[in-house]
This record gives structure tokens, sequence and C-alpha cells, in this order.
């Protein structure tokens, strides 16, 4: 989709020290196809597989953020009804999906979700033929963040990473609590010789403002690079390959201006060729909203996301996890997906990207 901007603009009165009036789109307001049963306890954030023969048998898989035995993995199918629920999980906070791990000589698509009062990982083969998940998690789980004190044990958020040149898999992990320099912690995931996943911490990384906290991480495979967000201060980006060179280092601070809550949720929606949209959640209580970055960056800078190209409303209350898909997801989501949690109704909302398109056109 190419995105025209639109001369309606809004102004955004930022609080605060260094108030200042941010340029901002005008938003399209878009509806959700579907809305989800209820997760439960405390729906956080959702996942999306693409089933690789029918996508329109792909599923989302959301947590419901609760101690245990209610914590729990819901996986829902597209017309929003529950198709599982994994249940005993101890305050289950992220979950991400990532394709063709190797495991038990054969690839396996897998959703990993952050147990965070167990200071675990959680690993679950997701089963194409019935749509299944089953734990695969070596030894009950994947121990995370060791040697860290406090809720600086407790992780959070987490992403997936597929290496396009070695296929490896790694998990990027964000605790409660952090420090400075090193906030995250990254491990690559591996089959333990007896069809189980074990975790291998590789690196730490990251800045942090030492404002607010770090939940949200997303991670484009393609392009190779890892985003997060320092939630009151902007969107971070890094090489999401440890042994890059440049691993260490910040690529982008972006995402300062135009928030009224918090910054949580992201979601890469790639229209191919490098092309697409990384989508940031502004956490609203009663109307969150979804702002749009380029994912190319300029021509000039790739690096460069200070321009929001557009801004979303959708309905949802205060919006925490977000995910999008471009494929197409049967004649339902024919262009895509973008699913936001909505937290008054403890579920989630699917928007079907046609839609969001169609909106732009009558503008």
């Amino acid at each position: 989709m190419q995105m025209v901007q639109t001369r309606k603009m809004l102004f955004v009165w930022l609080a605060g020290a260094g108030a200042a009036l941010a340029l901002l789109p005008e938003p399209v307001r878009m509806k959700p196809a579907v809305v989800t049963e209820s997760a439960g306890d405390d729906a956080d954030d959702p996942s999306i597989w693409i089933h690789p023969k029918d996508p329109s048998r792909s599923l989302v898989i959301g947590t419901n953020k609760a101690a245990a035995p209610r914590g729990a993995l819901v996986v829902f199918g597209l017309d929003g009804r529950v198709r599982q629920r994994i249940e005993g999980l101890d305050r289950p906070n992220n979950v991400d999906v990532e394709y063709g791990l190797r495991l038990g000589g054969r690839r396996a698509d897998i959703a990993v979700a952050t147990e965070r009062y167990q200071k675990r990982l959680r690993v679950f083969r997701i089963d194409e033929k019935t749509g299944r998940l089953e734990d695969v998690s070596s030894g009950g789980g994947i121990p995370v963040l060791e040697g860290r004190a406090g809720r600086g044990r407790e992780p959070m958020g987490i992403a997936l990473y597929r290496r396009p040149r070695d296929g490896a898999v790694f998990a990027i992990v964000a605790p409660k609590e952090g420090p400075l320099d090193g906030y995250l912690e990254q491990y690559r995931l591996a089959d333990d010789g007896t069809g189980k996943v074990k975790g291998k911490k590789v690196r730490e990384f990251g800045a942090f403002s030492g404002a607010g906290e770090i939940e949200a991480v997303a991670v484009d495979d393609e392009l190779g690079y890892v985003y997060y967000s320092d939630e009151d201060t902007g969107i971070r980006k890094y090489h999401a390959d440890p042994d890059h060179p440049l691993a260490r280092k910040e690529l982008a601070l972006f995402g300062r201006k135009g928030y009224q809550g918090n910054r949580e949720g992201l979601a890469i929606y790639a229209t191919g060729k490098g092309r697409g949209y990384l989508i940031s959640t502004d956490q609203v209580k009663g109307g969150s909203r979804y702002l749009l970055y380029r994912r190319e960056g300029t021509s000039a800078d790739p690096h460069d996301h200070s321009e929001v190209v557009a801004v979303l409303e959708g309905g949802a209350d205060a919006t925490d996890g977000i995910e999008a898909a471009w494929r197409q997801l049967g004649k339902a989501f024919p262009k895509g997906i973008l699913v936001a949690m909505n937290s008054a109704g403890k579920n989630f909302f699917l928007y079907n990207w046609a839609d969001v398109e169609a909106a732009f056109e009558r503008r």
C-alpha cells in the first residue's frame, strides 16, 4: 500500500519537561473485523502463526497474564473463537512466533512465551496439521536473566529472530527492570538432543533511559533489526544478529514526540523488498492509537524513521501488545491483519488491513 501524507494534520500537546507541539497526520479510524472471545483475567500480548498451506487456518496466540494456575496461552482462530487454552503458566507476559527451528531432525514452528514469576521461557511446538501447541521446553522451561536481582530477573517482553544465513533462532528478552546499558538479553534456541528446546545466552545489549520500563520488542527477520520501546522516551533500534560487528551500536532512537500515553507494543508490517511499516502503540485509555513509521527509513538513511507517516485509531482500550502480518490470510483478511490487545474486554481486536487502505482512499 502506498500511503500519501494527508494535508489535514493534528497538533498534539506533549506534557512535561521540554514540551513541544508535534505535527502528526490526521488519524485513520478503523473498526475491528473480528473481536475475539475473552482471554480470561488479563489479556496482554498477541502473536500470529501463519499456516504454511492454508492461510485461512492461521492462528492468533495471546497471553492471559495471570499467576498460575490461571495464567495461560490462549489460541484463537481468525474467527475470534478460542481453539486451545494452555493453562498453568505463571504470569505469561508476552509471546512470539518463529518458523523453521531444527528440532528432532525436523523443522518446527514455535511459539515462545515469557513466564515472569518462574523467571523462564516456555517453548511450544505448533502442529501444522492440527494447529495444536505442545510444550517442548527443555527441563520444563528455559531459565533467563540469571544473576540479576529483584524484578530484573522477571522476563516480560520477547521477540524471536531467525538469522537468514544459517537459520539459527534467537530469543531477545526484556525484563521488568534493568540497567542503563545492557537491558536486554539474547539467547540462542536449539535442540537439547531429545527433541526439546534449550537456550544459551549469547549477549546483553540495549540502552535504557531509566524512566518507565522496556517491554515491547519486535524483530525484522528479513532486514536483521530489533526494535524496542523505551516507553517514556522513544523507540530504539539495533542489529538483531549478536555476531554483527556493530551489534552493540544503537542505530536509531526515534518516536520521541507525538505520544499521549506510553510507547507499548511494536509490530512489523513488511510489504516485501525491505519496505513496509513499523507500527508502534500509543497506549491511551479508552482509545489507543498506532503510529506508523517507514520500515525502510529514507533514501538517504535507512535508520531515519523520524517521520510518522500515518496514525491509526481503532477503539481498543489501553492497548499493550500488537502484531501484524502482510500475508493474505484467506478471504477475511486479503491484505493482511493488525491484531491489538483490548484491555476493557480482556481480548484482542483483529483489523482487516484492506479496511485500513479503504479508509485512506476515502479521505
